[in-house]
Protein backbone atom coordinates (compact mmCIF):
# COMPACT_ATOMS: atom_id res chain seq x y z
CA UNK A 1 0.00 0.00 0.00
CA UNK A 2 1.42 3.40 -0.95
CA UNK A 3 1.57 6.41 1.33
CA UNK A 4 -0.43 9.58 0.64
CA UNK A 5 1.56 12.80 0.51
CA UNK A 6 -1.02 14.50 2.74
CA UNK A 7 -1.76 12.83 6.08
CA UNK A 8 -3.24 14.29 9.25
CA UNK A 9 -3.00 17.88 8.04
CA UNK A 10 -6.30 18.65 9.72
CA UNK A 11 -7.31 15.90 12.09
CA UNK A 12 -4.10 14.88 13.85
CA UNK A 13 -4.15 17.69 16.47
CA UNK A 14 -7.61 16.64 17.62
CA UNK A 15 -6.62 12.99 17.57
CA UNK A 16 -3.46 13.66 19.52
CA UNK A 17 -5.46 15.60 22.08
CA UNK A 18 -7.79 12.65 22.43
CA UNK A 19 -4.93 10.20 22.70
CA UNK A 20 -5.91 8.43 19.49
CA UNK A 21 -2.37 7.79 18.28
CA UNK A 22 -1.30 6.08 21.47
CA UNK A 23 -0.80 2.36 21.83
CA UNK A 24 1.46 1.69 18.82
CA UNK A 25 5.20 1.51 18.49
CA UNK A 26 7.72 1.00 15.73
CA UNK A 27 7.74 -2.69 16.61
CA UNK A 28 3.98 -3.01 16.06
CA UNK A 29 0.82 -2.70 18.12
CA UNK A 30 1.19 -3.24 21.86
CA UNK A 31 -1.89 -5.42 22.25
CA UNK A 32 -2.48 -9.06 23.04
CA UNK A 33 -3.89 -11.41 20.37
CA UNK A 34 -7.21 -11.43 22.24
CA UNK A 35 -7.32 -7.64 22.19
CA UNK A 36 -6.30 -7.59 18.52
CA UNK A 37 -9.20 -9.89 17.67
CA UNK A 38 -11.71 -7.67 19.48
CA UNK A 39 -10.31 -4.51 17.88
CA UNK A 40 -10.34 -6.02 14.39
CA UNK A 41 -13.96 -7.08 14.84
CA UNK A 42 -14.97 -3.57 15.83
CA UNK A 43 -12.82 -1.92 13.16
CA UNK A 44 -14.32 -4.00 10.34
CA UNK A 45 -17.91 -3.22 11.29
CA UNK A 46 -17.06 0.48 11.74
CA UNK A 47 -14.99 0.75 8.58
CA UNK A 48 -16.70 -1.51 6.03
CA UNK A 49 -18.85 1.29 4.54
CA UNK A 50 -15.73 3.45 4.15
CA UNK A 51 -14.00 0.60 2.34
CA UNK A 52 -16.91 0.15 -0.06
CA UNK A 53 -16.86 3.91 -0.58
CA UNK A 54 -13.19 3.70 -1.48
CA UNK A 55 -13.86 0.82 -3.87
CA UNK A 56 -16.36 2.99 -5.74
CA UNK A 57 -14.19 6.10 -5.64
CA UNK A 58 -11.21 4.19 -7.00
CA UNK A 59 -13.28 2.66 -9.82
CA UNK A 60 -15.11 5.86 -10.76
CA UNK A 61 -12.55 8.63 -10.24
CA UNK A 62 -9.03 7.18 -9.74
CA UNK A 63 -8.52 4.22 -12.07
CA UNK A 64 -8.70 6.04 -15.41
CA UNK A 65 -7.98 2.81 -17.32
CA UNK A 66 -10.66 0.81 -15.55
CA UNK A 67 -13.99 -0.22 -17.10
CA UNK A 68 -16.08 1.66 -14.51
CA UNK A 69 -14.25 5.02 -14.77
CA UNK A 70 -16.66 8.00 -14.87
CA UNK A 71 -14.24 10.91 -14.95
CA UNK A 72 -11.77 12.89 -12.78
CA UNK A 73 -12.65 14.50 -9.48
CA UNK A 74 -14.95 17.54 -9.56
CA UNK A 75 -16.66 16.49 -12.78
CA UNK A 76 -19.95 14.72 -13.45
CA UNK A 77 -20.10 11.68 -15.71
CA UNK A 78 -23.53 11.05 -17.23
CA UNK A 79 -24.93 8.17 -19.23
CA UNK A 80 -28.35 8.24 -20.88
CA UNK A 81 -28.96 4.56 -20.22
CA UNK A 82 -30.00 2.34 -17.34
CA UNK A 83 -27.77 -0.12 -15.51
CA UNK A 84 -27.29 -3.65 -16.89
CA UNK A 85 -25.46 -6.79 -15.69
CA UNK A 86 -22.25 -5.30 -17.11
CA UNK A 87 -22.22 -2.64 -14.38
CA UNK A 88 -20.41 -4.25 -11.48
CA UNK A 89 -18.95 -1.56 -9.19
CA UNK A 90 -22.07 -1.07 -7.03
CA UNK A 91 -24.18 -3.90 -5.63
CA UNK A 92 -27.99 -3.90 -5.88
CA UNK A 93 -28.00 -1.12 -8.51
CA UNK A 94 -31.09 0.75 -9.61
CA UNK A 95 -32.04 0.09 -13.24
CA UNK A 96 -34.91 2.61 -13.34
CA UNK A 97 -33.13 5.93 -13.71
CA UNK A 98 -30.15 6.85 -15.89
CA UNK A 99 -27.32 8.04 -13.70
CA UNK A 100 -24.86 10.86 -13.51
CA UNK A 101 -22.09 10.33 -10.96
CA UNK A 102 -19.22 12.39 -9.68
CA UNK A 103 -16.65 12.38 -6.90
CA UNK A 104 -15.63 15.74 -5.45
CA UNK A 105 -12.31 16.66 -3.85
CA UNK A 106 -13.10 19.48 -1.41
CA UNK A 107 -9.62 19.92 0.06
CA UNK A 108 -8.63 23.00 -1.96
CA UNK A 109 -12.02 24.68 -2.32
CA UNK A 110 -15.77 23.99 -2.36
CA UNK A 111 -17.69 22.92 -5.45
CA UNK A 112 -20.96 24.24 -6.85
CA UNK A 113 -23.65 21.94 -8.22
CA UNK A 114 -26.15 23.61 -10.57
CA UNK A 115 -29.35 21.96 -11.79
CA UNK A 116 -31.77 23.05 -14.53
CA UNK A 117 -35.51 23.52 -14.28
CA UNK A 118 -37.16 20.12 -14.84
CA UNK A 119 -40.79 19.32 -15.58
CA UNK A 120 -42.71 18.62 -12.37
CA UNK A 121 -43.95 15.27 -13.66
CA UNK A 122 -40.40 13.90 -13.86
CA UNK A 123 -38.60 12.70 -10.75
CA UNK A 124 -34.95 13.60 -10.34
CA UNK A 125 -32.59 13.70 -7.39
CA UNK A 126 -29.00 14.58 -6.55
CA UNK A 127 -28.03 12.34 -3.64
CA UNK A 128 -25.00 13.69 -1.76
CA UNK A 129 -22.91 11.17 0.18
CA UNK A 130 -19.92 11.78 2.45
CA UNK A 131 -16.90 9.61 3.14
CA UNK A 132 -18.74 7.73 5.88
CA UNK A 133 -21.59 6.91 3.39
CA UNK A 134 -24.05 9.20 5.17
CA UNK A 135 -26.60 10.85 2.88
CA UNK A 136 -25.85 14.36 4.09
CA UNK A 137 -28.13 16.29 1.68
CA UNK A 138 -30.41 16.12 -1.34
CA UNK A 139 -31.25 18.33 -4.30
CA UNK A 140 -34.26 17.34 -6.40
CA UNK A 141 -37.97 16.96 -6.93
CA UNK A 142 -38.84 15.84 -3.41
CA UNK A 143 -36.35 18.00 -1.50
CA UNK A 144 -35.73 21.33 -3.26
CA UNK A 145 -38.35 21.23 -6.02
CA UNK A 146 -38.17 21.33 -9.81
CA UNK A 147 -36.77 24.85 -10.28
CA UNK A 148 -33.23 25.62 -11.42
CA UNK A 149 -30.68 26.39 -8.71
CA UNK A 150 -27.06 26.29 -7.56
CA UNK A 151 -25.84 24.66 -4.34
CA UNK A 152 -22.50 24.88 -2.53
CA UNK A 153 -20.67 21.87 -1.05
CA UNK A 154 -18.00 22.85 1.49
CA UNK A 155 -15.31 20.64 2.97
CA UNK A 156 -14.26 20.46 6.63
CA UNK A 157 -13.00 23.76 8.03
CA UNK A 158 -14.05 25.96 5.12
CA UNK A 159 -15.12 29.41 6.36
CA UNK A 160 -15.24 31.48 3.17
CA UNK A 161 -17.96 33.83 1.98
CA UNK A 162 -20.97 32.34 0.23
CA UNK A 163 -21.44 34.06 -3.14
CA UNK A 164 -24.70 35.39 -4.53
CA UNK A 165 -26.89 32.98 -6.46
CA UNK A 166 -26.37 30.04 -4.09
CA UNK A 167 -29.65 28.47 -2.97
CA UNK A 168 -28.18 26.51 -0.06
CA UNK A 169 -24.87 25.43 1.50
CA UNK A 170 -24.16 21.80 2.41
CA UNK A 171 -21.18 21.27 4.76
CA UNK A 172 -19.42 17.91 4.38
CA UNK A 173 -17.58 16.10 7.18
CA UNK A 174 -15.06 14.53 4.79
CA UNK A 175 -12.57 15.72 2.19
CA UNK A 176 -14.33 13.72 -0.52
CA UNK A 177 -18.01 13.60 -1.41
CA UNK A 178 -19.97 11.57 -3.93
CA UNK A 179 -23.02 12.63 -5.95
CA UNK A 180 -25.49 10.25 -7.58
CA UNK A 181 -27.91 12.00 -9.92
CA UNK A 182 -31.01 10.03 -10.90
CA UNK A 183 -33.29 11.23 -13.70
CA UNK A 184 -36.53 9.36 -14.29
CA UNK A 185 -36.86 7.58 -17.63
CA UNK A 186 -40.45 7.06 -18.75
CA UNK A 187 -39.74 4.69 -21.66
CA UNK A 188 -37.16 3.98 -24.37
CA UNK A 189 -38.38 6.95 -26.45
CA UNK A 190 -37.61 9.25 -23.51
CA UNK A 191 -33.82 8.79 -23.62
CA UNK A 192 -33.29 11.87 -25.77
CA UNK A 193 -35.00 14.09 -23.22
CA UNK A 194 -33.10 12.48 -20.36
CA UNK A 195 -29.80 13.07 -22.17
CA UNK A 196 -30.76 16.72 -22.65
CA UNK A 197 -31.45 17.13 -18.94
CA UNK A 198 -28.23 15.36 -17.98
CA UNK A 199 -26.26 17.72 -20.22
CA UNK A 200 -27.46 20.66 -18.14
CA UNK A 201 -26.34 19.36 -14.76
CA UNK A 202 -23.18 21.28 -13.91
CA UNK A 203 -20.38 20.82 -11.37
CA UNK A 204 -17.65 23.44 -11.03
CA UNK A 205 -15.13 24.61 -8.41
CA UNK A 206 -16.23 27.68 -6.49
CA UNK A 207 -13.51 29.79 -8.14
CA UNK A 208 -14.84 28.87 -11.59
CA UNK A 209 -18.39 29.70 -10.52
CA UNK A 210 -17.21 33.11 -9.27
CA UNK A 211 -14.82 33.76 -12.14
CA UNK A 212 -11.86 34.21 -9.76
CA UNK A 213 -8.36 32.78 -9.61
CA UNK A 214 -8.29 29.26 -8.14
CA UNK A 215 -6.48 28.57 -4.86
CA UNK A 216 -3.33 26.47 -4.71
CA UNK A 217 -4.16 22.84 -5.50
CA UNK A 218 -4.28 20.29 -2.71
CA UNK A 219 -1.33 17.89 -2.47
CA UNK A 220 -1.36 14.83 -4.69
CA UNK A 221 -2.49 11.55 -3.18
CA UNK A 222 -0.98 8.14 -3.91
CA UNK A 223 -4.20 6.15 -3.92
CA UNK A 224 -3.76 2.46 -3.03
CA UNK A 225 -4.68 0.02 -5.78
CA UNK A 226 -7.98 -1.72 -5.23
CA UNK A 227 -7.76 -5.46 -4.54
CA UNK A 228 -11.14 -6.93 -5.46
CA UNK A 229 -12.52 -9.02 -2.62
CA UNK A 230 -10.37 -7.35 0.03
CA UNK A 231 -13.44 -5.77 1.58
CA UNK A 232 -14.35 -9.13 3.14
CA UNK A 233 -10.91 -9.93 4.52
CA UNK A 234 -8.50 -8.49 7.06
CA UNK A 235 -6.88 -6.55 4.20
CA UNK A 236 -9.90 -4.24 4.33
CA UNK A 237 -8.45 -2.69 7.48
CA UNK A 238 -5.65 -1.18 5.40
CA UNK A 239 -8.27 0.69 3.38
CA UNK A 240 -10.02 1.78 6.58
CA UNK A 241 -6.70 3.21 7.75
CA UNK A 242 -6.30 5.11 4.47
CA UNK A 243 -9.84 6.50 4.42
CA UNK A 244 -9.64 7.79 7.99
CA UNK A 245 -7.10 10.37 6.77
CA UNK A 246 -9.87 12.16 4.93
CA UNK A 247 -12.72 11.97 7.43
CA UNK A 248 -13.32 14.56 10.13
CA UNK A 249 -13.50 12.66 13.44
CA UNK A 250 -17.00 12.97 14.87
CA UNK A 251 -17.52 13.34 18.60
CA UNK A 252 -19.56 10.13 18.35
CA UNK A 253 -16.49 8.26 17.08
CA UNK A 254 -13.80 9.39 19.53
CA UNK A 255 -13.93 6.20 21.59
CA UNK A 256 -13.91 3.80 18.67
CA UNK A 257 -11.14 5.74 16.92
CA UNK A 258 -9.09 5.45 20.10
CA UNK A 259 -9.68 1.70 20.34
CA UNK A 260 -8.77 0.90 16.75
CA UNK A 261 -5.72 3.20 17.00
CA UNK A 262 -4.31 0.71 19.51
CA UNK A 263 -3.96 -1.69 16.58
CA UNK A 264 -2.37 0.99 14.41
CA UNK A 265 -5.48 1.92 12.39
CA UNK A 266 -5.90 5.65 11.88
CA UNK A 267 -2.54 6.59 13.41
CA UNK A 268 0.40 8.47 11.89
CA UNK A 269 1.97 5.40 10.32
CA UNK A 270 0.34 3.20 7.71
CA UNK A 271 -1.41 0.11 8.97
CA UNK A 272 0.24 -2.83 7.22
CA UNK A 273 -1.20 -6.29 7.77
CA UNK A 274 2.04 -7.90 6.61
CA UNK A 275 3.99 -6.19 9.41
CA UNK A 276 2.00 -7.90 12.15
CA UNK A 277 3.53 -10.88 13.89
CA UNK A 278 1.91 -14.20 12.89
CA UNK A 279 -0.08 -14.60 16.11
CA UNK A 280 -1.49 -11.07 15.96
CA UNK A 281 -2.28 -11.36 12.27
CA UNK A 282 -4.19 -14.59 12.85
CA UNK A 283 -6.13 -12.88 15.63
CA UNK A 284 -6.97 -9.95 13.33
CA UNK A 285 -8.20 -12.30 10.62
CA UNK A 286 -10.35 -14.13 13.16
CA UNK A 287 -11.74 -10.80 14.36
CA UNK A 288 -12.81 -9.85 10.84
CA UNK A 289 -14.53 -13.22 10.46
CA UNK A 290 -16.27 -12.63 13.79
CA UNK A 291 -17.45 -9.26 12.51
CA UNK A 292 -18.85 -10.70 9.31
CA UNK A 293 -20.75 -13.34 11.27
CA UNK A 294 -22.12 -10.70 13.65
CA UNK A 295 -23.45 -8.58 10.81
CA UNK A 296 -24.82 -11.58 8.90
CA UNK A 297 -26.71 -12.72 11.98
CA UNK A 298 -28.14 -9.24 12.51
CA UNK A 299 -29.26 -9.06 8.88
CA UNK A 300 -30.96 -12.46 9.14
CA UNK A 301 -32.72 -11.47 12.35
CA UNK A 302 -34.05 -8.28 10.77
CA UNK A 303 -34.66 -9.52 7.21
CA UNK A 304 -38.42 -9.69 7.66
CA UNK A 305 -38.72 -6.07 8.79
CA UNK A 306 -40.46 -4.26 5.87
CA UNK A 307 -39.26 -0.90 7.20
CA UNK A 308 -35.60 -1.86 7.64
CA UNK A 309 -34.51 0.06 4.53
CA UNK A 310 -36.02 3.23 6.02
CA UNK A 311 -33.75 2.87 9.08
CA UNK A 312 -30.31 2.20 7.60
CA UNK A 313 -29.85 5.07 5.12
CA UNK A 314 -29.70 8.75 6.02
CA UNK A 315 -27.79 11.49 7.78
CA UNK A 316 -25.52 10.77 10.72
CA UNK A 317 -28.07 12.32 13.08
CA UNK A 318 -30.94 10.30 11.65
CA UNK A 319 -29.02 7.03 11.84
CA UNK A 320 -27.95 7.67 15.43
CA UNK A 321 -31.54 8.38 16.46
CA UNK A 322 -32.98 5.41 14.59
CA UNK A 323 -30.31 2.98 15.82
CA UNK A 324 -31.10 3.93 19.39
CA UNK A 325 -34.88 4.30 19.25
CA UNK A 326 -35.98 1.78 16.60
CA UNK A 327 -33.21 -0.82 16.53
CA UNK A 328 -32.03 -0.87 20.14
CA UNK A 329 -28.40 -0.24 19.21
CA UNK A 330 -25.95 2.10 20.93
CA UNK A 331 -24.08 2.85 17.69
CA UNK A 332 -24.85 3.09 13.99
CA UNK A 333 -22.07 0.80 12.76
CA UNK A 334 -24.08 -2.38 12.16
CA UNK A 335 -26.92 -0.57 10.32
CA UNK A 336 -24.39 1.34 8.18
CA UNK A 337 -22.55 -1.86 7.30
CA UNK A 338 -25.85 -3.63 6.60
CA UNK A 339 -26.71 -0.79 4.22
CA UNK A 340 -23.35 -1.10 2.46
CA UNK A 341 -23.82 -4.87 2.07
CA UNK A 342 -27.47 -4.91 1.04
CA UNK A 343 -27.59 -1.79 -1.12
CA UNK A 344 -24.66 0.60 -1.10
CA UNK A 345 -25.82 4.23 -1.57
CA UNK A 346 -29.46 3.56 -0.84
CA UNK A 347 -31.62 6.65 -0.53
CA UNK A 348 -32.89 8.15 2.69
CA UNK A 349 -36.45 7.15 3.58
CA UNK A 350 -38.16 10.37 2.48
CA UNK A 351 -36.59 9.91 -0.95
CA UNK A 352 -37.06 6.16 -1.37
CA UNK A 353 -37.61 2.95 0.53
CA UNK A 354 -36.50 -0.55 -0.41
CA UNK A 355 -38.47 -3.51 0.92
CA UNK A 356 -36.23 -6.44 0.00
CA UNK A 357 -37.27 -10.07 -0.33
CA UNK A 358 -34.65 -12.63 0.70
CA UNK A 359 -37.13 -15.42 1.49
CA UNK A 360 -40.58 -16.44 0.30
CA UNK A 361 -43.81 -16.18 2.29
CA UNK A 362 -42.92 -19.43 4.12
CA UNK A 363 -39.45 -18.22 5.08
CA UNK A 364 -37.57 -20.31 2.51
CA UNK A 365 -34.61 -18.75 0.66
CA UNK A 366 -35.49 -17.67 -2.87
CA UNK A 367 -34.10 -19.97 -5.56
CA UNK A 368 -35.02 -19.97 -9.24
CA UNK A 369 -33.68 -23.49 -9.72
CA UNK A 370 -36.27 -25.01 -7.40
CA UNK A 371 -39.42 -22.86 -7.42
CA UNK A 372 -41.66 -20.38 -9.23
CA UNK A 373 -43.07 -17.37 -7.41
CA UNK A 374 -45.83 -14.78 -7.67
CA UNK A 375 -46.28 -11.32 -6.18
CA UNK A 376 -49.89 -10.18 -6.10
CA UNK A 377 -50.93 -6.55 -5.66
CA UNK A 378 -54.60 -6.42 -4.76
CA UNK A 379 -56.82 -3.90 -6.59
CA UNK A 380 -56.01 -0.34 -5.47
CA UNK A 381 -53.06 -1.64 -3.40
CA UNK A 382 -50.15 -0.77 -5.68
CA UNK A 383 -47.19 0.81 -3.86
CA UNK A 384 -48.20 4.30 -2.63
CA UNK A 385 -45.66 6.75 -4.08
CA UNK A 386 -45.28 10.39 -5.06
CA UNK A 387 -42.96 9.45 -7.94
CA UNK A 388 -42.76 5.79 -9.10
CA UNK A 389 -42.06 2.22 -7.98
CA UNK A 390 -40.23 -0.82 -9.32
CA UNK A 391 -39.47 -4.47 -8.52
CA UNK A 392 -35.91 -5.45 -9.48
CA UNK A 393 -34.23 -8.88 -9.65
CA UNK A 394 -30.69 -9.56 -8.34
CA UNK A 395 -28.40 -12.55 -8.37
CA UNK A 396 -28.05 -13.98 -4.87
CA UNK A 397 -24.30 -14.48 -5.20
CA UNK A 398 -23.05 -11.39 -7.06
CA UNK A 399 -25.82 -8.98 -5.95
CA UNK A 400 -25.90 -7.72 -9.54
CA UNK A 401 -28.51 -7.62 -12.30
CA UNK A 402 -29.09 -10.85 -14.22
CA UNK A 403 -28.75 -11.62 -17.93
CA UNK A 404 -32.02 -12.86 -19.43
CA UNK A 405 -33.57 -13.27 -22.90
CA UNK A 406 -35.73 -10.15 -22.61
CA UNK A 407 -33.01 -7.89 -21.14
CA UNK A 408 -35.63 -7.17 -18.48
CA UNK A 409 -34.24 -6.53 -15.04
CA UNK A 410 -37.32 -5.05 -13.40
CA UNK A 411 -41.01 -4.35 -13.63
CA UNK A 412 -41.98 -0.80 -12.73
CA UNK A 413 -45.01 1.48 -12.56
CA UNK A 414 -44.56 2.81 -16.09
CA UNK A 415 -45.08 -0.78 -17.37
CA UNK A 416 -48.28 -1.46 -15.42
CA UNK A 417 -50.70 -0.47 -18.20
CA UNK A 418 -49.18 -3.16 -20.46
CA UNK A 419 -49.60 -5.96 -17.91
CA UNK A 420 -52.87 -7.92 -18.05
CA UNK A 421 -54.87 -7.82 -14.81
CA UNK A 422 -56.62 -10.64 -13.01
CA UNK A 423 -60.41 -10.86 -13.13
CA UNK A 424 -60.66 -9.01 -9.82
CA UNK A 425 -58.31 -6.26 -11.01
CA UNK A 426 -55.24 -7.51 -9.16
CA UNK A 427 -51.75 -7.09 -10.63
CA UNK A 428 -49.73 -10.32 -10.51
CA UNK A 429 -45.99 -10.44 -11.28
CA UNK A 430 -44.47 -13.82 -12.19
CA UNK A 431 -41.00 -14.37 -10.75
CA UNK A 432 -39.41 -17.48 -12.24
CA UNK A 433 -36.52 -18.89 -14.24
CA UNK A 434 -38.33 -20.05 -17.38
CA UNK A 435 -40.07 -17.72 -19.79
CA UNK A 436 -43.87 -18.09 -19.71
CA UNK A 437 -46.00 -18.18 -22.84
CA UNK A 438 -48.43 -15.70 -24.34
CA UNK A 439 -49.56 -12.62 -22.47
CA UNK A 440 -47.87 -13.84 -19.29
CA UNK A 441 -44.56 -12.68 -20.76
CA UNK A 442 -45.62 -9.11 -19.98
CA UNK A 443 -45.80 -9.93 -16.26
CA UNK A 444 -42.58 -11.98 -16.11
CA UNK A 445 -39.63 -10.89 -14.00
CA UNK A 446 -36.83 -13.29 -15.04
CA UNK A 447 -35.04 -15.11 -12.22
CA UNK A 448 -31.69 -16.94 -12.38
CA UNK A 449 -31.18 -20.68 -12.16
CA UNK A 450 -30.16 -20.37 -8.52
CA UNK A 451 -30.37 -18.07 -5.48
CA UNK A 452 -31.76 -14.57 -5.93
CA UNK A 453 -33.44 -11.70 -4.13
CA UNK A 454 -35.74 -8.91 -5.29
CA UNK A 455 -36.03 -5.31 -4.15
CA UNK A 456 -39.22 -3.27 -4.29
CA UNK A 457 -38.29 0.41 -4.68
CA UNK A 458 -40.72 3.17 -3.75
CA UNK A 459 -39.52 6.60 -4.90
CA UNK A 460 -41.23 9.29 -2.89
CA UNK A 461 -43.03 6.87 -0.58
CA UNK A 462 -46.29 8.15 0.85
CA UNK A 463 -46.77 8.34 4.62
CA UNK A 464 -48.78 5.12 4.56
CA UNK A 465 -45.69 3.25 3.35
CA UNK A 466 -43.27 4.97 5.72
CA UNK A 467 -45.52 4.31 8.72
CA UNK A 468 -46.17 0.67 7.83
CA UNK A 469 -49.91 1.17 7.28
CA UNK A 470 -49.29 -0.08 3.74
CA UNK A 471 -47.22 -3.24 3.69
CA UNK A 472 -45.58 -4.93 0.69
CA UNK A 473 -47.31 -8.09 -0.50
CA UNK A 474 -45.57 -11.44 0.11
CA UNK A 475 -43.65 -13.34 -2.54
CA UNK A 476 -45.45 -16.67 -2.75
CA UNK A 477 -43.94 -19.94 -4.01
CA UNK A 478 -46.54 -21.36 -6.42
CA UNK A 479 -44.83 -24.44 -7.83
CA UNK A 480 -41.58 -26.08 -8.83
CA UNK A 481 -39.21 -24.43 -11.27
CA UNK A 482 -39.94 -27.06 -13.96
CA UNK A 483 -43.62 -26.18 -13.93
CA UNK A 484 -44.98 -29.03 -11.81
Amino acid sequence: MTVPTQRFTRSVPALLAAGLVAGCSAEGPDVSPEEARDIAREAWVYGFPMVMNYKTMHAYAVDADGPEYKGPFNTLGCEARVYTPQDRAVVTPNSDTPYCMGWFDLRAEPVVISVPAIEESRYYSVQLIDGYTHNFAYIGTLSTGSDAGSYLLTGPGWDGEVPEGIEDVFPVESDFAFAIVRTQLFDADDLTRVAEIQGRYLVEPLSTYQGTAPPAPAPDIDFPAWDDGAEFTAASLEYVDFMLDFLTPSSQDVEIRERIAALGIGTEGRFDLDQLDPETREAVEEGVQDARETVSTWIEENAADPLLSTRIFGTRRFLASTAREALGLARIDIPRTTAAIRGLYGNSAAEAMYPTYLVDAEGRPLDGSTARYEMRFAPDELPPVKAFWSLTMYDGETQLLIENPLDRYLINSSMVDDIPREADGALVILVQRDQPEGEDRARWLPAPDGPFYVTLRLYGPEDSALSGDWTPPPLEAVGSADGN
